[in-house]
């Protein structure tokens, strides 16, 4: 099942496509900030490389595709049949859009560093590889990417209707979290997905948000409960 789904992943356009927009969005979103910094600091890096965890986006949609898509395809059918033990295919889909998610983080941790070399030599600097609080954003940012990639599978399990599926998703962080949050107060609103992802990848506009430690620990355990509810529902729903 492994070798299955990573021969779907690398073998259809789609991921590619992403991966490549959201090297795109890393580098146009590192060099507006990096445009308009007026010093050369170790801050401007590590700022310029938090957009690697904003666009967790991507694999989120990517992880909802591994599932929501087969549905939408109907092959899905055709994968049930191959391996009759459903739990096996999205555990499958789990490990291996979960290994994307890391590939995600790596690669645009590697693209927004680069972009931030060069707009810093440009003004008479250089990146500071020995600033701590620079690796802490940069595996905070890996963390969430992963973790965004096995909610997006989870997700595509729960709802299975792809359009469905992405306008949750998108629904959520666009709109929902934050009037959730208003609601909720400062308190209780570091505690929803995209606030601790946020914390994870050391967001500057994140403030009194939950250590970096304990929101990669609740962005954790929102993965694990949507995986093992996906599980569940996948193994007990009728394909069609």
């Amino acid at each position: 099942m492994l070798r299955n789904e990573w021969l779907k992943l690398r073998t259809i356009r789609s991921p590619w496509l992403l991966l490549a927009v959201t090297q795109v969005l890393i580098v146009v979103g590192a060099s507006g900030l990096l445009a308009r910094w007026d010093t050369v600091d170790a801050d401007a890096a590590t700022r310029a490389v938090a957009h690697v965890g904003l666009l967790s986006l991507a694999p989120l949609l990517l992880g909802i595709m591994a599932v929501a898509g087969e549905y939408r395809h109907q092959t899905i059918t055709a994968t049930f049949l191959s391996v009759p033990r459903r739990g096996r295919v999205v555990g499958a889909k789990l490990a291996v859009y979960g290994a994307a998610g890391l590939g995600f983080g790596v690669l645009g941790t590697a693209t927004a560093l680069a972009a931030t070399g060069v707009w810093l030599g440009i003004k008479g600097g250089s990146v500071d590889l020995g600033y701590a609080d620079l690796w802490r954003t940069v595996a905070g940012d890996v963390v969430w990417n992963v973790l965004f990639a096995l909610i997006g599978v989870a997700l595509g399990a729960l709802v299975r209707n792809l359009v469905a599926a992405i306008g949750v998703a998108l629904a959520w962080l666009a709109l929902v979290e934050g009037l959730l949050g208003e609601v909720l107060g400062e308190r209780l609103s570091r505690w929803l997905p995209f606030q601790a992802g946020s914390a994870l990848g050391h967001l500057p506009n994140v403030h009194n948000g939950l250590p970096q430690w304990g929101a990669g620990l609740v962005l954790a355990g929102y993965a694990a409960v949507f995986a093992a509810v996906g599980l569940a529902l996948t193994t007990r729903r009728d394909v069609t």
